[in-house]
């Protein structure tokens, strides 16, 4: 915690929340079970800068499936008395985890940058969106409101409250490996649930990192756990959990592939997780837009973190009488990006490791030959050069931004999400065929279209499969207090951030309280009003 801001209890929080000691330093980043290192890891890996492969932020040690299940006993045990805490008590601590991350922005940024190479710009921005989300659910302590239901009977009344759901297992990905837990995890704490959260594996230090500062705010030990494993005894300890009856929810962030299995088997115990996985996000450019316009947005959504946002422009949908035109600018703004050392001016770095290098390396073989290839492809190196390259290329996972026009609607290019930095480009004549072309992928995460005729603005939201559209605005972008998740094969229709995330970690519960000293029966006991229905005016 040496790096950090650190405040103690008594300032932040109050006696009534004992003071956190450190966990003992380890030679190894480990998981977090009760407020305590679990020693003796499975096995171990190593965390490095994509940036620069030679530096290794730190070594990982890898926990087995028992670990998981060891953490959510933990947490089932410490959720009754986290849930007793008043809410707005609760919001008290969400509160001084936003002023800690306050505290310690640049910091945590610059760390995000070094394990998983975004630029430090949208690292900022990143954590910045850790501050926000707190900002929105501090207040939401002294607002988790039910409703005073009216009865239809005498000397009865009728209430909603909301409750915690109970334990709740998080499973994320390292593309944001700071802000997308947070949408979990501040509103599962401000509920009153607790949580096991599993991180990446290549943005483990950065996981603990964010997992001190929660400490530090105030999160009793047992109410955040964190365990770091690889994805098949992630999925055996989640499993094994579930059966044991340990998880009351799940909430996973990655691929359409692995969500559907975590929603099979969240769906075997009746149990209906929170899913928000990939998508293949269409930008449709209308005849009357501002290209110079949409031209930056597209550029910040497909090449912003090297395409590797779930958010990430998949296919640009542009009206063939635009198309030459918008073609040409766009290929003239990637060329003159600037690319390379994500802790200098760049629109984006490295690829965040090795898997997704050989994924998107895969998702190159599907340039066919009936597509025209705006700029060069592949890895860049001293063979394969990139103008203006800022930095070695030599040292990281770094990978020349493409545009391929022409891609058809059956092409795997068309179809399929490739999380990195390649952007396809097709036509339309009509309107409903631009929606057409963005629905065929099966996604539905994100969109947006430029244009200047309202109408056509709606036209596309109304048609669009999407859960998010913006118009005149890129495919990426999310604010803390509007809903954020996908359709089909994007998700399950739930959302994060905003009050709509609370559907996710409380559950309705109604009280029925009849004070009339006898027994009233709902629809048998109620009484009616007649009326003459054979009544007809003169």
């Amino acid at each position: 915690m040496n790096a950090f801001t650190r405040y103690s209890h008594e300032t932040l929080v109050g006696t009534e929340i004992r003071q956190r000691e450190d966990p003992p330093v380890s030679s190894a980043i480990l998981s977090v079970v009760a407020g305590e290192r679990v020693p003796g890891p499975a096995r171990s890996t190593a965390s490095t800068n994509p940036a620069n492969t030679a530096d290794v932020v730190g070594e990982i040690g890898l926990a087995g499936p028992e670990v998981l299940v060891q953490a959510a006993r933990v947490a089932r045990e410490a959720q009754l008395g986290w849930s007793a805490l008043p809410a707005p008590q609760r919001g008290q601590v969400i509160a001084n985890v936003g002023r800690l991350m306050t505290a310690n922005k640049a910091r945590l940024a610059a760390l995000v940058t070094r394990e998983i190479g975004k630029p430090l710009a949208e690292a900022l921005g990143e954590v910045q969106e850790i501050i926000d989300t707190c900002d929105f659910f501090l207040g939401e302590g002294r607002r988790l409101y039910g409703q005073t239901v009216p009865s239809e009977m005498p000397d009865k009344q009728l209430f909603t409250f909301r409750r915690p759901v109970g334990t709740v297992v998080v499973i994320s990905a390292g593309n944001f490996p700071v802000a997308v837990p947070s949408w979990y995890i501040v509103p599962a704490l401000l509920c009153g649930n607790t949580v096991v959260w599993k991180p990446a594996t290549y943005s483990a230090v950065v996981s603990d990192a964010f997992y001190q500062l929660f400490a530090h705010a105030g999160v009793p030990a047992g109410v955040l756990n964190v365990v770091h494993a690889d994805g098949p005894d992630t999925f055996t300890g989640l499993e094994q959990a579930l059966q044991a009856g340990l998880v009351d929810k799940v909430g996973f962030t990655g691929s359409s592939e692995v969500g559907r299995r975590i929603g099979e088997l969240c769906g075997r115990h009746l149990q209906s997780p929170c899913l928000e996985l990939g998508g293949k996000n269409p930008m449709v450019v209308t005849e009357n837009a501002d290209l110079e316009l949409a031209v930056e947005g597209a550029l910040f959504s497909g090449f912003g973190t090297a395409g590797q946002r779930c958010t990430s422009l998949g296919t640009v949908i542009v009206q063939e009488s635009v198309h030459a035109d918008f073609v040409e600018l766009f290929g003239a703004a990637v060329a003159a990006a600037r690319m390379g050392d994500p802790t200098q001016d760049v629109l984006f770095g490295p690829l965040l490791d090795e898997k997704f290098a050989a994924g998107f390396e895969k998702s190159l073989g599907w340039i066919a030959g009936h597509h025209r290839v705006i700029g060069s492809t592949g890895r860049v190196t001293a063979d394969n050069p990139r103008s203006g390259f800022v930095g070695d290329p030599a040292a990281g996972l770094f990978y020349h931004p493409v545009i391929v026009a022409g891609v058809r609607p059956d092409d795997e290019l068309f179809l399929h999400e490739t999380f990195g930095p390649v952007v396809g480009v097709t036509t339309y004549s009509t309107l409903d065929e631009a929606i057409a072309l963005g629905n065929k992928p099966g996604y539905g995460l994100s969109s947006s279209i430029y244009t200047t005729d309202p109408r056509q603005a709606f036209q596309f939201a109304q048609g669009i499969s999407a859960g998010m559209v913006s118009v005149n605005n890129s495919t990426s972008g999310a604010e803390a207090h509007l809903p954020f998740g996908g359709n089909g094969k994007s998700g399950n229709g739930s959302r994060q951030s905003g009050i709509w995330v609370l559907d996710q970690f409380t559950r309705w519960q109604s009280l029925n309280w009849d004070y009339s000293g006898k027994l009233q029966k709902a629809q048998l006991d109620t009484a009616t009003v007649e009326a003459d229905f054979d009544f007809r005016l003169p």
